[in-house]
């Protein structure tokens, strides 16, 4: 096999809903390395208290711990990727972190476990190791948001190494959020 360029953004985005795994959950945390569980596709963020979703972020992911992960995948080729999608990001973070119900958000996830014939318990408990029958996950997850304790992913094929310097910066100076570029390929040289 050889690395090669994603034909389109949806394949990329296709791609990794559909092995989460993909995601460097060692990168955080090698001692105990994140695993993270599709909640939903294109989910909606809103911009005020009960609101329809004014935005879509391409995935949102919970881990083991029942942090939010917030994803926006970009082509390394697609020139966004080099101030636009920080900016993006930031209105869903700001915004999810203030306007997305927990218990919204479970039901998502138990709708798109329906929606693909799985049981969203097995799902639980297979992806996350999570006890499916305790509803203290989802409390973790309420607290979480309400903490403003969450993590924004940015996705690539490969990172220019413009925005990685944005990131990397945000990493360190934004807590308690986690900011990581997580590229599928090393950073290419500027030319």
């Amino acid at each position: 096999m050889q690395a090669a360029s994603f034909a389109s953004e949806d394949d990329f985005q296709k791609l990794l809903a559909s092995f989460p795994a993909l995601l460097a959950g060692d990168q955080m945390d090698s001692a105990n390395p994140r695993r993270f569980m599709l909640v939903d596709r294109e989910q909606p963020v809103a911009c005020e208290p009960g609101g329809a979703g004014r935005w879509s972020l391409d995935h949102l992911f919970l881990d083991q711990d029942g942090v939010p992960t917030l994803v926006e995948v970009k082509r390394g080729t697609d020139t966004r990727i080099r101030r636009e999608v920080v900016g993006q990001m930031l209105d869903y973070a700001a915004n999810a972190t203030l306007h997305w119900p927990a218990e919204e958000l479970r039901g998502r996830f138990e709708v798109r476990c329906e929606e693909a014939g799985k049981n969203a318990a097995d799902v639980l408990r297979d992806e996350l190791g999570v006890d499916p029958d305790s509803d203290d996950f989802w409390a973790r997850v309420k607290g979480n948001l309400q903490a403003g304790r969450i993590r924004m992913l940015f996705v690539a094929d490969r990172i220019p190494p413009e925005p990685r310097k944005v990131v990397e910066f945000m990493n360190v100076q934004m807590r308690p959020a986690e900011v990581l570029p997580a590229g599928a390929y090393p950073v290419q040289p500027a030319d």
